[in-house]
Order: C-alpha cells, then structure tokens, then sequence
C-alpha cells in the first residue's frame, strides 16, 4: 500500500526544505504504519517526523518523538536506527543549550556507530561533536573532528555530508577570522548543494548566514563577493583541500 518509491516522496519534499508538506506526510506514514503494527517501520517514521520537528523548532516534541523510537529500535535490536536516535537527542539538547549532555549523547552515538562499523553514522557523529566544539569556541578540537569527518564523507562520496562539512569549516573559519576563506567555502558548499538539489531548509540557511555574518563584516562588499564566486566555481577537490588546510596557512597563501 506505501511503497518505498512514497517514502522517498516524503524524504525528497524535506531535503527541499518544504518541512510542512514533510510534517503531514510522515504523521500519515506513521498512523499506517501504527495500524499494521510494524514496530521497526513505526521506528523509522517516528525517526523522519522528528527530524522534520526539529527543524520547525519544536524540540520539546522533537526529543519526545526520538525517545519512543529510541525505545523501538532497542527492543527490535535495530543498532544502526539506535544510535541515530541517540545523535539526534544530542542535537535536541544542543539546541536546548545543554551542551554535556548533547555531548554524552554524541559520543555513546559515535561509538556505536563505530562498533557496527557505519561510516556515514561515523562521519555524522564527528560532525555534530565538532559543531558543539566550535560553538564552545574550542576551534582546534572543533576542526580536528571536521577534518576526520569530512575524510570519511569524501571517502564514501557523500556529496551533501561534503557541503555540511564545507559549512562547518566556513563557520569555524569566519570565527576564527579567516573571511576570505570563510566565504569562499561557503560558496563552494552552496554550489555543491545546488548540484546535488539538497538546499538547506530556511531555519538551517538562516544560522548558517549568522555564523557568516562576521566574515562579511570582516571585508569590503567586493572582496567577500568576490571571495564566494571563487568558491562557486572552485572544483569541489580543490574546496575540500583549502578546506582542510590549516587556517594560519589559508591566510599566508592568501597573502
């Protein structure tokens, strides 16, 4: 009656950032699969309707949609759909300004991942624990993880963990006061995503532009424009390399 051709229907309306139209088709997702009584699909949309919460701001219902099918996968003994449903708490407590306990959540999630060996769960992981490195201002931890991050995601040619690790490294280095580089990574992950038609959502474009907001500052109107039409344009090979290279040696080569 639902196939996975409806699922993906679903999934591809919220990578286009439509998160109402999301919002309705996983609630319908979810009653049917509640009614057929499959515990595991029960699980997986409960997983996709918070995802789509959470970016409407909602954690409060967001962290209680992850706690049932964190329960769910547990009991089914789905480890990979566990520690999703771990990463995704951290994100909500991180929203929420609890920054230990996201990070306790991060890390029993990353290590999970890692004795089941997923990668792409691996690489999200590190992600996330250098995003709350980052916004605690511990840039060199913050960009140790993007770098092992990004190394497991260019690895499995994953091209919008690609374009989420580039805007990491953009934000990290827009704190850090690298402009040019902030933007021009930044313009290099908006190319990326466009490519691939995976387009932030508008509250996720929104911090993105805040954490920017320094660069920009930073620098003339046409030297930060001109710096993210570099990166536009920039092979997304040479955007991972200037991504990876450390931000003293950006500013020299710059120079």
């Amino acid at each position: 009656m639902h196939s996975r051709g409806s699922e993906s229907i679903r999934k591809t309306s919220r990578f286009r950032g439509d998160l109402p139209a999301s919002r309705v088709l996983f609630e319908e997702s979810l009653a049917l699969w509640r009614e057929l009584h499959d515990s595991p699909a029960v699980a997986r949309a409960l997983s996709n309707l918070a995802n789509v919460v959470k970016l409407q701001g909602d954690f409060s219902y967001a962290g209680a949609l992850y706690q049932e099918c964190l329960s769910i996968f547990r009991e089914v003994g789905d480890r990979a759909g566990y520690a999703w449903a771990l990463n995704h708490q951290g994100d909500v407590a991180r929203e929420q300004g609890d920054s230990a306990s996201a990070r306790a959540l991060y890390e029993q999630s990353l290590a999970t991942f890692r004795q089941i060996d997923d990668r792409w769960g691996v690489g999200g992981s590190l992600a996330d624990l250098g995003n709350l490195a980052r916004e605690q201002q511990d840039y060199s931890t913050a960009d140790s993880l993007y770098r092992e991050s990004l190394g497991i995601f260019r690895e499995l040619e994953h091209k919008r963990g690609i374009a989420r690790l580039l805007e990491s490294f953009a934000c990290s280095a827009a704190e850090q006061a690298d402009s040019e580089r902030s933007l021009r990574l930044a313009g290099a992950a908006a190319a990326l995503r466009q490519s691939i038609g995976a387009p932030l959502v508008p509250t996720e474009q929104a911090k993105l532009e805040q954490s920017l907001e320094a660069a920009r500052r930073a620098l003339p109107i046409e030297t930060g424009r001109n710096a993210w039409l570099e990166g536009w344009v920039m092979p997304i090979e040479k955007a991972i390399e200037d991504s990876l290279r450390p931000a003293s040696d950006s500013r020299q080569t710059a120079d």
